[in-house]
């Protein structure tokens, strides 16, 4: 596993300010890698390096931006192929340092593909800014993604991806699996590359704070703890629970995962099917139906 660490210290912040995530999500790239956040001034200084970068699977790389004051990491995950694949284009303050990030590993005119789980900031804000480095291209969603909302905000119109079609990119393949209101929106969607069996998870299996970028420990705890924590916070009803969850996250576990590539947090290296069954458990408990008799199966409806 290669690791290059940001030698910038971190502090852990406990809690997340919504008023201080709104201004990161708006705020506007900034020259020489600074990162602007509205009337917080200057989050990062010049020369600082601030992305951790590691590959978690043969050329499938994790950039991870921690920002302390909302105790939070971004991941973003390029595909280094013969047609680069970035998954997460993040949010436009973030561009520049992850721009250079990138650039480290690619030619940035080569990156092909840009995808994403739904139409939200940190998954696809700084779409537009990517476009532009790299001619060739295109956006990659879903059906309802790219009629909903990508089509319109995006440059280039995305490449639709239903569930049947395979993305290869040269020694990788990948697949669009949607997921309905999975983590959330109507428009949400998982990708995963069948070569090395990498679930690109998107907000589930969500870790506050800075963590380790790989690690083959359990992390169902800290997923439990970080829902418990949203739903007594201002993100309260972050991640829906309906008669579908635990059926889209058993149709994932059916794909036996090795690696899940997790947006905020460390990334899992281990059985990918159990951890999705027992997330499916813990979303059950902390956001399911609490029945008044009866119990509650592993689908999350109540049976008599």
């Amino acid at each position: 596993m290669a690791v290059l660490v940001s030698a910038k210290p971190v502090r852990n912040v406990q809690g997340c300010s919504s008023d201080l995530y709104t201004e990161y999500a708006s705020a506007e790239p900034a020259p020489h890698g600074r990162w602007i956040a509205g009337r917080t001034g200057s989050m990062l200084g010049e020369g600082e390096s601030v992305v951790t970068t590691t590959e978690i699977a043969p050329e499938i790389y994790r950039l991870a931006v921690f920002v302390p004051e909302i105790n939070l990491e971004f991941s973003h995950f390029l595909v280094r192929d013969d047609e680069p694949l970035l998954f997460h284009a993040g949010l436009r303050g973030m561009f520049p340092v992850l721009r250079e990030a990138v650039s480290r590993l690619i030619d940035l005119s080569n990156l092909r593909h840009i995808g994403f789980s739904h139409f939200e900031s940190d998954e696809c804000g700084a779409l537009n800014q990517w476009l532009e480095l790299a001619p060739g291209a295109l956006p990659i969603c879903g059906l309802v993604g790219a009629l909903v909302s990508v089509n319109d905000f995006s440059i280039r119109p995305a490449r639709v991806l239903t569930r049947d079609d395979v993305l290869a990119t040269g020694r990788h393949r990948f697949r669009f699996l949607p997921t309905p209101h999975v983590p959330h929106g109507w428009d949400a969607g998982v990708l995963f590359e069948e070569t090395e069996r990498t679930l690109f998870c998107s907000d589930l299996f969500h870790q506050w704070g800075h963590r380790e970028p790989a690690t083959e420990k359990d992390i169902l705890e800290r997923c439990q703890d970080a829902l418990r924590e949203a739903e007594a916070g201002p993100f309260a009803n972050y991640v829906p629970y309906t008669h579908h969850t635990g059926r889209v996250l058993e149709s994932l576990a059916q794909r036996e995962p090795k690696t899940l590539a997790t947006m905020h947090g460390s990334t899992y290296h281990g059985d990918g099917a159990q951890a999705l069954r027992d997330l499916a458990v813990v979303m059950r408990d902390v956001l399911g139906p609490k029945a008044e008799e009866g119990e509650i199966t592993s689908a999350g409806m109540i049976q008599a």
